[in-house]
């Protein structure tokens, strides 16, 4: 049984840190602002207008608010606002801004065109303004030839023999932490803080070789460093001006780059290791090329920080809906009970097949990344629309996964609208697309969704999830990926 406590001061504290920071979805009055701005009509801009005769559209939109743009309403509530654009304006269209000007691709179809990309016409140029000076040159941000030449050597760290030894230091930290360090019977404890810390811990086993408990003041600095960063990316100043965002973000991405050489030296040196980062020193295509230390650098960075804020999103939506569900919480615990509490390997954790559908259903509802970037390398059309070089486009791939064309009820957890017969998922092909599509697709998905089995098989083998109380509803800040702003209180109760 767990020791673990919470200290009532410190969980009031960091309460009132989470909904008084300087956000705009805890400025008073900003949803009666979200709803005045939604029904606002801004004066309508023209991208640029078509070459004659080519018999396409242009595409039009605005520029919302000064300075602000549409962030109000994009931050305060995502998926409702995609829908409404998308209703009222159609699947291509202009957001002017004097810093980040973007299109809008709405809608399967769209996303259809630009992941298959048959042309070559859109690059992942479009993500550096963004991201760019945080996670420069990780697999995301390279293109074409580059990209290909990147991925096959990347892909050495992830056959299913690479897996299996991932699962194996997964399954060691997840037992642990979730047994030891979780507080039960206590409507105060905050999981999705208690997973982001789980999938660092993970991520450094597993990708850095860090056993848990060793160095723990390099480690929090690291994964406080992964934490600015990540979040750098929605700076509305974006110069390095101290104390702001994107100064400490610059920062933060520093010490990471000072961390991982270091890292890099010392695997260089050793033969053998099971974690990523020693796997990805040795790694070689069928060719014999190999990563630079420079390259090796960048890509850690990328991937530590994909694998844990996409995991920690996705593991926190599943426990809130199981908890709000004891039916299918149920289901899932009768297959995990069949499993037992061996050891687990890819065979057993493939067996929890009710998980992979409530993944599925999560990903659809809460969807860690809800958007994708681009950017068109000559001019080109979009369904009719006339997009010249050099435009930067927005996918909305979230807001597929809430149309009611493609999907049932779309507001309701049910994950049985992924089984055969209904597989509603199958209606269109980017009806569902958390992990995005194409050559770009995500290299760490398996990883990723064997990570959040196992953690889920732990914790269902040894606690009832219930809500705090009743009527809990999670409200999200959606400046980037949708983060709980109470942090998802969850109540464990221990079965045994």
């Amino acid at each position: 049984m767990t020791n673990a406590t919470i200290s009532t001061p410190e969980f009031l504290f960091g309460q009132a840190r989470r909904h008084f920071k300087p956000a705009l979805n805890n400025f008073p009055g900003m949803y009666a602002a979200e709803r005045k701005l939604r029904g606002t009509r801004f004066r309508e801009r023209v991208l640029a207008e078509p070459p004659p005769g080519s018999g396409l559209r242009p595409v039009t939109g605005d520029g919302g608010m000064p300075v602000l743009g549409h962030m109000i309403e994009m931050f305060m509530n995502t998926p409702d606002y995609l829908l409404h654009i998308y209703r009222t304006q159609g699947p291509v269209l202009y957001a002017y801004s004097p810093v980040l000007p973007s299109v809008a691709a709405l809608g399967p179809d769209a996303a259809q065109e630009i992941y298959t990309n048959r042309n070559k016409d859109y690059s992942q140029e479009g993500w550096k303004p963004a991201i760019g000076p945080f996670f420069k040159r990780g697999l995301m941000l390279l293109d074409f030839e580059e990209h290909l030449y990147h991925r096959r050597i990347m892909q050495e760290a992830f056959t299913r023999a690479r897996l299996a030894r991932y699962v194996t230091q997964v399954d060691r930290v997840a037992t642990d932490v979730v047994a030891n360090d979780w507080v039960v019977d206590d409507s105060r404890f905050l999981l999705y803080p208690a997973l982001k810390e789980l999938t660092l811990d993970i991520a450094s086993v597993v990708f850095m070789g860090h056993e848990p408990g060793t160095d723990k003041k390099l480690v929090t600095e690291v994964n406080k460093a992964f934490t600015i960063t990540t979040r750098a990316g929605n700076a509305i100043v974006r110069m390095p001006v101290p104390p702001l965002t994107w100064w400490r973000g610059l920062r933060a991405r520093q010490l990471l780059e000072d961390y991982f050489t270091a890292r890099v030296c010392e695997a260089r040196r050793q033969q053998g290791g099971d974690d990523l980062l020693s796997v990805l020193c040795h790694s070689a295509d069928e060719d014999g090329n190999r990563f630079s230390d420079r390259d090796i650098v960048n890509h850690m960075i990328f991937l530590m920080m994909a694998a844990h804020d996409t995991s920690t999103s996705t593991a926190s939506t599943m426990v809130y809906h199981l908890a709000g569900n004891p039916e299918w919480q149920q289901r899932c615990r009768d297959e995990s009970d069949r499993l037992g509490d061996g050891p687990l390997d890819i065979d057993a954790l493939e067996k929890l097949e009710t998980l992979d559908l409530v993944i599925n259903e999560s990903l659809r509802l809460v969807t860690p990344l809800p958007f994708n970037v681009r950017r068109t390398v000559r001019d080109t059309e979009l369904l009719g629309y006339y997009l010249p070089a050099g435009t930067n486009i927005n996918l909305w791939p979230a807001l597929n996964h809430r149309l009611p064309e493609l999907w049932t009820d779309p507001e309701k957890f049910d994950p049985d609208r992924f089984a055969e017969p209904r597989a509603e998922h199958k209606r269109h092909r980017y009806a569902f697309a958390p992990f995005g599509g194409g050559a770009h697709k995500c290299i760490g998905m398996v990883f990723g969704q064997l990570e959040i089995k196992t953690i889920m098989h732990r914790l269902l083998r040894r606690y009832r999830l219930e809500p705090p109380h009743p009527d809990y509803r999670p409200r999200y800040d959606y400046a980037g990926m949708p983060v709980p702003i109470d942090g998802m209180p969850i109540v464990l109760r221990p079965l045994r």
